[in-house]
Formats: C-alpha cells, sequence, structure tokens
C-alpha cells in the first residue's frame, strides 16, 4: 500500500501577484540597475586593492617586519607568557606560542585554525625563537566587533534598499506612459475610438511619448477605415431596399402563371426575394448595432411571451416551426429589453436551429433564471453539432462551417453575428456549446438593463 504526501498548492492571488512581478519591465529594470552597480561596485573595490596592495606593499612590509620582530623580542626567547598577555590586551592582536615547553594562545580560534595563505604571509606574522618556541601574531578584532556585524554594514544595506527604492520609483515614473498604452490599445480593440491616449507634455517627448502618439495615429486610420467601410455598406444596403421592395411587389402583382413548373419558378423568386430582403435587413441592423453607442427601444417584456410570439411566425412560413416546444420558468420577471432587436434574435436563432435539425426531430427553446441573478434564454437543435475548433468563430460575421456551404443548408453566416450584438446591446452574453447531440445556443440577459 503506497501513500502521497499532498504538495501545498500555491494561493492563486500569489500566484498571479509573483506572475505580474516576473513579467514587470519597470522590476526587471531596477534589478537590472542593481545588479550592474554591485558588479560596478565590486570590480572597482577590487581594483583599487589590489593597486593599493601592489603600491604599498613594497613600503609598509618592512615596517611591519620590524615591528613584528620588536614583539617577539619583548615577549623573550623563552615566551613570557604574562608579557605575551599584556601586549594582547593592549594592542589588538592575537598571540599563539607552541613550543617543547610553553603552549598558549590569547585567543583560542572557535575552529580549524587558519594556515597562513603563502610563505610570505608566514614569514611576517610568524617568528622561531632560540629554544625552539613558535610565536604566530595574527589580527584581532574581537573587542570592537561584539557579537554581531559591525553597524557600517546595516548602514550599507539601509542605504542600497533605499537606493533600489528610488531607481524602482524613477522607473516607475518614466514608465507610466506604458499604461495609458496598454488601456488604449484595449479601448481601441472594442471599437472604442472617441478618447485617444493621453501623450502629456509634448516639448519634453520621450520615446514613449512618440509611440502613443502613433498609437493614435493608427487608431484613427482604423476608425476612418472602419467608418468608411461602415457608410458604404448601410449606403448600398439602403439603395438596394427600394429596387428588391419594388422587384418583390411587382412579381407578386404578377398573375400566377398555369403552367406547374412556371409556378415553382414563381416560388422560387420570391423566395429569393424574401431571402435578399432579410439579408439587406440583417446587414443593416448588424452595422447599427456594432457601434458603441447603439440606441434601443426598450420596454418591459414578458421573454417567453415573446418566444412564443416567434415560433409562431415561423410557424408560418416553415410548418415544421410549429413543433418547436418552448419551456419557460413560470416564474421570469419582466426584462426591459428591445422588442424588435429580441423578435430579430429570436428569428435568426430559431431558423438557424430549424435548418439543422433532422426531420424526425425539432429544436427546443428553454428560458431559465441563471446562477447569478440573470436570465438564460437557450435555443438548442439535435443536429450534427460543428467540430470544438469551429466554435469560437461561428458568431464572427459571413463565417460558416464548411458543411453548411450550400444555400439548401446554411445562409451567408449574419444570422449568429447578429444574435451577439443584440445581446452584447442588452448588456448580455452569447455563447454557443456543442449538446452532444446537436448545437446549444445560450444568451444571457441582465434583470436589469
Amino acid at each position: 500500500m503506497t501513500s502521497s504526501t499532498p504538495v501545498a498548492a500555491v494561493p492563486a492571488p500569489a500566484r498571479h501577484s509573483w506572475l505580474r512581478w516576473r513579467h514587470s519591465l519597470r522590476l526587471r529594470l531596477v534589478l537590472l540597475f542593481l545588479l550592474l552597480g554591485l558588479a560596478i561596485a565590486a570590480v572597482f573595490v577590487s581594483g583599487i586593492r589590489k593597486g593599493f596592495n601592489q603600491g604599498w606593499e613594497a613600503a609598509v612590509r618592512p615596517l611591519a617586519m620590524d615591528y613584528v620582530d620588536r614583539l617577539a623580542a619583548d615577549i623573550g626567547s623563552l615566551p613570557d607568557v604574562a608579557r605575551a598577555q599584556a601586549l594582547a590586551q593592549r594592542l589588538p592582536i592575537a598571540i599563539h606560542i607552541s613550543g617543547p615547553v610553553t603552549n598558549w594562545d590569547s585567543e583560542p580560534p572557535r575552529g580549524r585554525r587558519v594556515a597562513p595563505r603563502n610563505e610570505r604571509d608566514a614569514s611576517l606574522f610568524t617568528r622561531q625563537t632560540a629554544d625552539g618556541h613558535r610565536i604566530v601574531f595574527r589580527l584581532s578584532f574581537s573587542g570592537a566587533r561584539g557579537d554581531g556585524p559591525p553597524p557600517i554594514l546595516w548602514y550599507t544595506l539601509a542605504a542600497l534598499l533605499l537606493l533600489t527604492a528610488l531607481a524602482y520609483w524613477r522607473v516607475h515614473r518614466m514608465l507610466l506612459p506604458l499604461q495609458g498604452i496598454s488601456a488604449g490599445a484595449r479601448r481601441f480593440g472594442t471599437g472604442d475610438f472617441g478618447t485617444p491616449i493621453a501623450t502629456g507634455n509634448e516639448r519634453n517627448a520621450d520615446e514613449l511619448t512618440t509611440l502613443a502618439q502613433e498609437v493614435n495615429g493608427m487608431a484613427d486610420n482604423l476608425r476612418q477605415m472602419l467608418d468608411a467601410r461602415r457608410d458604404l455598406l448601410l449606403a448600398v444596403s439602403h439603395e438596394l431596399r427600394s429596387p428588391l421592395t419594388r422587384a418583390r411587389l411587382n412579381v407578386e402583382l404578377l398573375p400566377e402563371p398555369d403552367d406547374a413548373e412556371a409556378r415553382t419558378a414563381h416560388k422560387a423568386l420570391l423566395r429569393d426575394l424574401a431571402l435578399m430582403r432579410d439579408l439587406i435587413q440583417d446587414l443593416l441592423e448588424s452595422e447599427r448595432l456594432s457601434t458603441p453607442h447603439a440606441l434601443l427601444q426598450r420596454e418591459s417584456t414578458d421573454l417567453a411571451q415573446l418566444a412564443h410570439g416567434a415560433v409562431a411566425e415561423l410557424a408560418r412560413a416553415q410548418p415544421a416551426a410549429a413543433a418547436i416546444a418552448v419551456n419557460a420558468d413560470p416564474h421570469l420577471p419582466l426584462l426591459d429589453l428591445d422588442r424588435t432587436r429580441m423578435q430579430l434574435l429570436l428569428r435568426n436563432l430559431l431558423d438557424n436551429a430549424l435548418r439543422h435539425s433532422p426531420s424526425d426531430t425539432s429544436p427546443a427553446v428553454s428560458i431559465a433564471h441563471g446562477d447569478r441573478g440573470n436570465v438564460v434564454l437557450e435555443v438548442r437543435d439535435y443536429g450534427d453539432g460543428v467540430p470544438e475548433a469551429q466554435l469560437p468563430h461561428l458568431a464572427q460575421a459571413f463565417y460558416r462551417p464548411d458543411s453548411a456551404r450550400q444555400r439548401s443548408s446554411g445562409g451567408v453566416g449574419l444570422g449568429l453575428y447578429l444574435c451577439r450584438l443584440v445581446a452584447e446591446a442588452h448588456g448580455g452574453r452569447f455563447a454557443v456549446r456543442n449538446a452532444r447531440p446537436g448545437l446549444a445556443v445560450s444568451i444571457t440577459l441582465p434583470l436589469q438593463g
């Protein structure tokens, strides 16, 4: 029987905080400057130390050797422990005596004794007496050091932390325009071009200010191109409505042909004209709703009653729609909705579900309370569904899965796109998923508009 030791998971806020700091350009710049400063200081101190040692060793070493000789002579040929102890107390040195008679150390080392680094150090601090004793002198700062590090170490550490904080504050001020550029890029990505990125004082412009100006220029060009495309599409759609209406009216005024083939062609022509009319209406509505300030004519609406009406209207054109079941929570509140736009949404969802349902099944509509105080409308068919990789693209304009390229099985790719725009204009959310079998499209609407 085996047992596993649970591994403590890192809390999500701590993990997000670590990732944010890890990807922070400010922190990385400060660390880079700090490491560069420490490296420069280390190289400078090392160079100064080597230069000082090499420059002064020739002058200081003879004096030090003469001084050590005098200290050894003062202790005596047969080392006098009392004199050695007096010297150790008076001077910042430690004395170690070893030999056949006397073995004494003024400051016993706490652990292994450190050997001289080379023969030059040994000849400088070690003396051999005539009676066979060996006297070793060591520098000692035990009196000044105390039990902890010297205060200068704490002062240096505090100064280093202060300089690091000042460097971070300065880098933060220098990179502050990046926050405005990031927020502006997010606004431009959602189609909100009304608020440009603040560029600050242009007389003291730096690279970030220039970058903000260039992003503003790019956003202005994008806005102009989108406005031109929208104006062209609206103009073409408006111009097509009048001749299309006249063509449909003329076809309806024609006498019904006696020939069966001619009657079939007459009905097909009317159906194609109706399809073109719906396409133009969808184009106009999609362009109106794609603007950030789309106007909605809101009123208190019973969503379940609206769904039943949409099913009945669709059943007049497609008798198979009469079998669509609407399951609604009886305690649903009234919603503040644009009835015309919601009818358009329901028509597109029901028509799409009916088109992709097998002949022996019917789509289902459910309206219920959501899990966060909202209302969820879901329309589901029982067809083949779509590949998972295509789900994120179904609500894009003019996108159709490969299996729906034929006129008989698919539209032009505006139905679900328009449904998403209507849901977002009401402050709701649009989602699509494979229900296995079939495809389920859900619209989440807030209780308050």
